[in-house]
């Protein structure tokens, strides 16, 4: 049986557990060394996120009503500035859900993003509904719900609401001969179509991953399997049917963190993290480790970077969250 070391040209887990980053290295400690979130190196690791480094500076730059720039500019004109991409990023960091600044970050997104009728996330808001109920998106709804479980909300009805959303709405479609019809389906044809806009499928699935495997309902299980078949199908990043073919060059590039777009890497980080190992993932898996350079470490090869209201690492150089994500897949999937 092949272990996950053996896949590594190097370890790097020292590395990662560098004080200079606490997100990295909590995460390290957690999903590398197994370490438990109350054993008190993890949790003076998790402490250092909101003190050190990219999340305090972000959170420096919130404004009093809990969004970042212009509070009606929180998606589509602040690209990646506005406050949906600043809540992607504190989730992906580890940020603390306790903390008052993202408690309002948090409530300002349900308040102006979502669609009251629905629960799906909306690209814009308005003044009487939060989200407009005509601009719901996929990707969007499966990112704020994700960042929102992430963020310790789980419990709010509205979170509750995104979930069963995606449970109603979303589809994995792969080349059906009509389209679907009404809405959500009419507006957007690029995220439904003929062909489920696989950013859309990605998000959705993180999203249903992050409710823990013992609370989740029958409906969301269901829908976790046909979101897996669907990439399965897909051999995580080709096309399905033409698997000579990948589905988007841009995918072979690793990045972190995604926001609205997606990689092989994360695409993995999904499936393993739900538990699956199945044989059609071991192309994208064996890709990915073709990836590391000679010092067993992965490079940051995609970004937006100049974009963001804090940069994060550099493109071109060895990159701690792209390492860590890849050893995080290495690891789940030959263990």
């Amino acid at each position: 049986m092949t272990s996950w070391r053996s896949r590594l040209n190097s370890d790097h887990t020292e590395w990662l557990l560098g004080e200079d980053d606490p997100s990295v290295r909590y995460f390290t400690l957690v999903d590398i060394m197994g370490q438990r979130r109350d054993d008190p190196e993890v949790v003076r690791a998790h402490d250092e996120i909101m003190k050190i480094g990219v999340v305090p500076k972000i959170l420096a730059k919130q404004r009093a009503g809990g969004y970042w720039g212009r509070a009606r500019n929180f998606y589509v004109n602040a690209k990646y500035r506005g406050t949906v991409w600043q809540l992607i990023v504190l989730a992906e960091l580890g940020a603390s859900g306790e903390d008052p600044k993202v408690k309002r970050a948090c409530e300002f997104i349900l308040q102006n993003s979502q669609d009251r009728e629905s629960g799906g996330f909306a690209h814009k808001g308005s003044k009487k509904n939060g989200g407009q109920h005509g601009l719901v998106i996929p990707c969007l709804t499966g990112n704020m719900v994700w960042s929102l479980i992430r963020l310790g909300q789980l419990e709010d009805p509205r979170v509750q609401r995104g979930v069963d959303w995606i449970v109603q709405y979303q589809r994995f479609d792969d080349g059906v001969e009509h389209a679907p019809k009404g809405w959500p389906y009419d507006r957007y044809t690029s995220c439904w179509g003929k062909h489920s806009c696989h950013m859309g499928v990605v998000k959705a699935m993180k999203a249903l991953a992050e409710v823990p495997e013992p609370i989740r309902s029958k409906e969301v299980r269901a829908v976790i399997e046909s979101g897996a078949k669907y990439l399965l199908a897909h051999h995580i990043y080709k096309r399905s049917h033409d698997l000579s073919r990948v589905s988007k060059p841009s995918w072979l590039k690793l990045g972190f963190p995604r926001m609205w777009n997606t990689d092989v890497l994360e695409i993995l980080g999904i499936m393993t993290a739900l538990g699956y190992k199945d044989k059609r993932m071991q192309e994208a898996v064996d890709l990915v480790a073709s990836k590391q350079d000679a010092q067993g470490r992965w490079k940051l090869e995609d970004t937006f970077n100049g974009r963001f209201q804090v940069n994060i690492e550099r493109k071109g150089k060895p990159s701690k969250w792209v390492t860590l994500n890849a050893m995080r897949v290495l690891k789940r999937y030959y263990a």
